[in-house]
This record gives C-alpha cells, sequence and structure tokens, in this order.
C-alpha cells in the first residue's frame, strides 16, 4: 500500500498545526462558530446533534495493521471505546472533544493518516471496489488511480470551493463493488480493442432528494489523459453548476438541465484546452505509486485443511459460504469481517475489535484491510488454510457473523441517534429487522438481499439503490418509514420505486415480514433471489403483501 513522502508527511503535519492554532482561538471565544465552522469543516470535524464528529479519512477504503490499531487507542483515549465505518470507506468518532480534536489528528498523523478533505464543497475522498487487488474478476487494480487522483485532488487550489461536495469512485472489476454509477464521476477500467488500459467515464450521478443514475459521457479515455479530461469536467462544473440552491448544486443536477450532449461537447472544449498545457504526470511518480501496489509474495502451497475443517464443522462452513469471496490466487480466499452482529450498530466496532482485526492482518493477511462502502471489515488475502484459524478468532471476538449479503447485512446511517440532519432513527430499525428475521430463522432460505436505511432524505444509507430501501421521515412529528423496491447499486445501477405511503416505526418490520413472506410463496425454486422476482414479476406482488388491506378493496 502507499507510504508517504517526506512532502505528505510535511503537508500533514502543518495542517495540524493550523488548526490546533484555529481551534484555540475558537475555545478562546477570538473565533465565533459561525466563523470557525469553514476551518473545522476543511479538517474532517462536524458538529452532530450531541457533540462534535470527526470524520477520518481511509483513501479507497485500504488500511494496515499499525494504522487499524491507531484508531482503536483514538477511539479509548479520546472517544467512547469504539468507531463507526462508514459508506464512504471512512471511519467516524462521535465523542471527541473539540480541545482534543488536534491531538486525535496528530496522533493519526502518526501513522501516515487525516481527516482533510473529508468534508466540504471540494473533491471527497476517492473511493474504490473494497476487493481492490484481489478480486478474481479484476481486470487491473484500481487503487494506483484512486491514489494518483487523491494527491491531485488534496488542496487542489481550483477545487476547494464547488458548488457542492464531489465525490469520484473507481472500479477495475466486472462486478461493480463501489457503487461507481451514484458518484459524481465514476471511472471503470478498461481495456481497448488493441489491449491499452484507460477508463469508462461516467459523470452526474448522485443519490440524496433528487437520485440520478450517472451517465457515460466517454467511453474510453487513455490513462495518459486522466487528470486532464477530470480537469476538463471539474472545470466546467465550477464555472457552470448553481451556486444559488445547494439542493440543485450538484453536477448531477447540471447534468440534467443541461443535457449529457451538450455538457459533452463543453468538456470535450475545455479537455482541448487542457491537454495542450498539460505537463503530464511524472513518470517516476506513477511508477513509484503503482510499486505501492504491487500484489504480496504469496504462499501458494496447497493443502487440504479447510476442507476438512468444513466436513467436521457446520459453523465454519457456514462463514465460508457467505463471508469468503473467490482471490485471484486459488490458494487464498478474501474474507469479509460483518460489522452486523444481530442487534448490534451496523458499521460499529469497538476498540478491541479493530486490534483483533489488525493481528489479524498482520499475522495472516499480509498486514492488510480494506473497509467497504457496505460498513464491513476486509482481509483480502487470507491463505485459505488459514481461514480456520482466522475464523476461531473472529468468533472468540463476536466478528463471525456468518451473514455477508443476506437480510441482517444492512446498510444504516446514524439517523437520529447521532446525526443532527435526520428526520428519523435508523440504528433500531436496522436492529429491529436483524433480530426478527434472526428469530423467524428465515435469514438463510431468503438468501441474497440488500436492505439499505437512511434516515433523512440526503440518503447517506444509499436507500435508493437497496433492493429494499427504506427512508425514515418525520410526519407531524411521528416517525414515518417510506418502503422503495427495486433498487440496485450494480453496474446496472437503478433507483428503487417507492412502494406507497410509509409506515410507523411499530408496523415497519410486520410489513417487511408480510413482503418477504410473499417472496418467499412467489419465486422460482430457492435460486431465484429477491431482486430477480422483483424483475421477473414487477412491483404489484409485493406491493400487494405491503398493503393487505388495499388489495383486498381493489379486488
Amino acid at each position: 500500500m502507499y507510504s508517504y513522502t517526506d512532502f505528505d508527511h510535511d503537508f500533514v503535519r502543518a495542517r495540524v498545526d493550523q488548526f490546533r492554532g484555529q481551534v484555540q482561538r475558537r475555545i478562546d471565544g477570538a473565533l465565533s462558530e459561525d466563523e470557525f465552522r469553514p476551518l473545522r469543516l476543511m479538517n474532517g470535524l462536524y458538529l452532530q446533534l450531541h457533540a462534535y464528529m470527526l470524520r477520518v479519512a481511509i483513501p479507497y477504503g485500504t488500511l494496515n495493521g499499525r494504522q487499524m490499531r491507531q484508531l482503536a487507542y483514538i477511539a479509548e483515549r479520546w472517544d467512547r471505546g469504539y468507531g463507526h465505518f462508514t459508506t464512504r470507506q471512512n471511519i467516524q468518532f462521535n465523542w471527541p472533544k473539540l480541545r482534543d480534536v488536534p491531538d486525535i489528528l496528530d496522533a493519526l498523523a502518526n501513522v501516515e493518516m487525516h481527516a482533510i478533505q473529508t468534508s466540504g464543497n471540494c473533491i471527497r475522498n476517492v473511493t474504490a471496489d473494497h476487493f481492490a487487488g484481489a478480486a478474481a474478476d479484476e481486470v487491473e487494480d484500481p487503487r494506483p488511480t484512486a491514489e494518483l487522483l487523491r494527491q491531485w485532488s488534496t488542496d487542489h487550489p481550483e477545487f476547494q470551493f464547488l458548488p457542492r461536495k464531489f465525490k469520484i469512485a473507481v472500479s477495475g472489476a466486472d462486478v461493480d463493488r463501489a457503487v461507481v454509477r451514484s458518484h459524481d464521476i465514476g471511472l471503470y477500467l478498461r481495456r481497448n480493442e488493441v489491449g491499452a488500459a484507460g477508463y469508462e467515464v461516467v459523470i452526474g450521478g448522485g443519490l440524496g432528494r433528487t437520485p440520478m443514475v450517472g451517465k457515460t459521457v466517454r467511453d474510453f479515455v487513455p490513462k495518459a489523459d486522466l487528470l486532464p479530461y477530470l480537469e476538463a469536467i471539474l472545470q466546467v462544473y465550477n464555472l457552470s453548476g448553481r451556486r444559488d440552491n445547494k439542493y440543485k448544486a450538484r453536477l448531477k443536477i447540471l447534468v440534467h438541465e443541461t443535457g449529457l450532449d451538450e455538457l459533452r461537447d463543453r468538456i470535450e472544449a475545455a479537455f482541448v484546452v487542457q491537454k495542450a498545457q498539460f505537463t503530464g504526470v511524472n513518470a517516476q511518480l506513477l511508477a513509484d505509486i503503482e510499486a505501492s501496489f504491487a500484489p504480496p509474495v504469496f504462499n501458494n502451497t496447497r493443502s487440504q485443511v479447510l476442507e476438512a475443517a468444513l466436513e467436521s464443522d457446520p459453523v465454519l462452513r457456514a462463514f465460508v459460504d457467505t463471508n469468503v469471496a473467490a482471490h485471484k490466487n486459488p490458494a487464498y480466499g478474501i474474507v469479509t469481517v460483518s460489522l452486523k452482529a444481530v442487534g448490534q450498530t451496523p458499521g460499529d466496532a469497538t476498540a478491541d475489535q479493530m486490534r483483533l482485526l489488525a493481528d489479524l492482518a498482520e499475522e495472516f493477511g499480509h498486514d492488510e484491510l480494506r473497509i467497504s462502502h457496505e460498513q464491513n471489515v476486509i482481509l483480502p488475502h487470507i491463505r485459505r488454510s488459514d481461514i480456520p484459524a482466522v475464523h476461531a478468532r473472529l468468533k472468540a471476538a463476536g466478528l463471525a457473523t456468518a451473514n455477508i449479503g443476506l437480510i441482517s447485512d444492512i446498510i444504516a446511517c446514524p439517523g437520529m441517534d447521532y446525526c443532527a440532519l435526520a428526520t428519523a432513527r435508523s440504528i433500531p430499525v436496522a436492529q429491529a429487522i436483524a433480530t426478527r428475521f434472526d428469530e423467524l430463522r428465515l435469514e438463510r432460505e431468503i438468501g441474497p438481499i440488500k436492505i439499505k436505511i437512511s434516515g433523512c432524505i440526503n440518503a447517506c444509507g444509499h436507500h435508493h439503490v437497496g433492493h429494499i430501501g427504506i427512508l425514515g421521515l418525520d410526519r407531524a412529528g411521528v416517525e414515518n418509514y417510506q418502503i422503495t423496491l427495486g433498487g440496485d447499486a450494480g453496474r446496472d445501477m437503478a433507483v428503487g420505486e417507492r412502494a406507497g405511503p410509509g409506515f410507523g416505526y411499530d408496523a415497519l418490520v410486520p410489513a417487511l415480514e408480510r413482503l418477504l413472506d410473499a417472496y418467499l410463496d412467489i419465486r422460482e425454486g430457492a435460486d431465484e433471489s429477491f431482486i430477480e422476482a422483483y424483475r421477473r414479476l414487477g412491483a404489484a406482488p409485493f406491493k400487494a403483501a405491503l398493503y393487505p388491506d388495499e388489495a383486498r378493496d381493489a379486488a
């Protein structure tokens, strides 16, 4: 993985020292909260419902054992003993005291981490496929591209005050595990007809109050042209994006209001200028970045340890079935560690759990960890023969829940438990769903399904692209939950359709029971997933299950 240069170290330390002075001025009263707000947001510090919240960048979701262990230390030393992993592949600390934040940032800098550009109207943390560098279906590791974009975008003088926040994602695989089409710019690594590597460029995706699927603006941009092409997109957006209304300031609105064809013409014209002026990326810099992501030295010795253990241990077998994915090296597996134990807060990990994950990465996983946008932790390089030992250690720490891709593997934003913008709770809803379907013992019978929950219209829980999406709203002071059906976060991204009137908190889980009971009755065999059945049958039978009284009246 990438290691800081002297420039990186000096830049991050300087930002910490600068912010330390700004914090002290706020504490002393020299700065009002209004004056302090833009300064703290530049350093990832939010003022939430009950306290400050610090959002720490984990660029493209990659970190090592030392960094994970430092996050555990921060959680214990300055927070309440846990951290919350987010859908942006970051981690949030929900209870830091303002006076301690500079010390936290200093501790992060000690392990080559920071909180820069995790907020504000700038280019945010670049995200990528959480199986990057390990996936069997990978065309190319997207992380060198993501790291190049991180360096290019950090403190970019032209793009620090964009009309609105700006998000970029990169995928290098056949399967889109990075929700690429939900980003302002999405990049798919491709090879052209002569085998040269480049990118399909997607623009104008986004969720929130106006969900839109990103559109391909160029089928292929050669690697050498990537930065000037992205500069062209950002310049057009920076000049033409709306600044009169923050709800209409995202690039997706510019694409919608201008039209893709006209916007493409503007981008191509700007690209001609940019390419002529662009001096190129230093060849040695590119070589150094790519070398940072060279695959580890794998131990390809095959054994039957795992196969023998599977014969005698059904708990391990269930874990391997759901939580272990194919690795590009047949001697290895990709292990996803669920942070969704039944009844727990999705995405939360205690300091002890973080330390264990660091230990496992160093002992068994070539010192690599990944954070997924689905709020889980990945051990990307585990020898298959080591999986039983890894599973045993996870099980002892409460981290061996075998539910990846199942109903309790729910994405959920913090909701009204933490967020000042939320209009309803998300965490208790996720806990109630997981608990109820565990009681019914239906999780494995239902099979693969994506449930995503947002506590407000900003859609941090990605509810628009859930097979079942849940949006919490306030209706005259009462929580009300809308259900959407048929969303998809993959390459063929789709925004879910609202099913009908919302449900009260107590009525939501029974409604989901009816919905999934109906699915089990009408699916074509156990291999037809919920989303496949929905696409085959349409919304009607599922709406009838959600609203049985209306269905009876119509009959």
